[in-house]
């Protein structure tokens, strides 16, 4: 069976003004595309809401290769409720430390060399203070799970991830689909799992092919499916196929077919300017705070 790989993770943003400062300049990150959308997605990308939202991918450079972040502006949410869900997700860039302390953006130290973060809506992120690799520097995203053994054996057992690292004592498990890419590491929280409203959503690819096999064995382990295999359309782009599945604690997560995805992820030498016209021109702000409102909290 061809290897599966980590593409991102989504997270849904309320401001992107203050989102892009924190992934362009303190991270150091590129705009890798931008899209503006009229109405929600199919297969809830932007979460359950209907109206305009738009799509940024950023990393250190192309998905292909790198695991990046999605982020998800719905137009009229200014914040979401985090839950316990989402733990953080680490990095190797000294530089970003050190552009974090140029810029006095919050920083603690909380090991050797190792740093926490906030972006803007309250998602962790470590950064280790060592030259940032000539590979990608994302090292791993670390989700909250009830039941350590439960959730190995469904991200190894049905979804075939090798487990990389197990520690009991820890109650951490950590995964990955090749050893040369982002790695999962999930932990045991001892209690729910609580999502939130900005519940986050892990993605990876697998040729188109798997697809439907995918959603057969979960269907034959009466697993949760959260959307069935469907076609999603980026305007002027190339249409992908995705399933979208829920682990034991609910955590999303889509699979995406590899052979498409290719096309849409290319990298858009526009982004950047595609994303700073989206945000010029969204007088969101500007409204609620001339009719002394507030933007909706999700």
């Amino acid at each position: 069976m061809a290897l599966k790989r980590a593409l991102h993770f989504v997270f849904k943003v309320g401001d992107r003004t203050k989102t892009a400062t924190f992934y362009r300049d303190v991270l150091g990150m590129k705009i890798l595309r931008h899209e503006e959308f009229e109405e929600g997605c199919k297969a809830t990308c932007n979460g359950p809401y209907d109206g305009k939202w738009s799509k940024t991918m950023v990393g250190f450079g192309p998905e292909d290769d790198h695991f990046v972040a999605e982020l998800t502006y719905n137009y009229g949410v200014g914040e979401y409720r985090l839950g316990n869900d989402f733990l953080g997700l680490t990095l190797q860039s000294a530089q970003a430390v050190s552009n974090a302390k140029r810029l006095n953006w919050p920083l603690t130290q909380v090991g050797d060399c190792l740093y926490m973060t906030e972006a803007p809506g309250g998602y962790r992120f470590y950064l280790i203070d060592k030259e940032q690799p000539n590979s990608d520097p994302v090292q791993k995203v670390s989700l909250a799970v009830s039941d350590l053994q439960r959730s190995v054996h469904y991200w190894s057992g049905l979804l075939g991830m090798k487990v990389i690292e197990k520690n009991e004592d820890k109650k951490i498990a950590v995964m990955g689909f090749s050893d040369n890419q982002c790695k999962l590491e999930l932990q045991d929280i001892g209690g729910a799992v609580d999502h939130g409203t900005a519940f986050g959503r892990i993605a990876f690819a697998c040729p188109r092919d798997q697809l439907p096999d995918i959603e057969a064995l979960m269907k034959k382990d009466s697993e949760k499916i959260i959307t069935p295999l469907v076609s999603l359309d980026t305007p002027g782009k190339a249409t992908v196929e995705v399933v979208i599945l829920g682990d034991p604690d609910g955590h999303e997560i889509c699979f995406v077919g590899d052979e498409a995805f290719r096309q849409l992820s290319a990298v858009d030498p526009n982004g950047n300017q595609l994303l700073d016209e989206a945000i010029a021109a969204d007088k969101s702000d500007e409204w609620f705070a001339k009719h002394n409102k507030q933007k909706a909290s999700a």
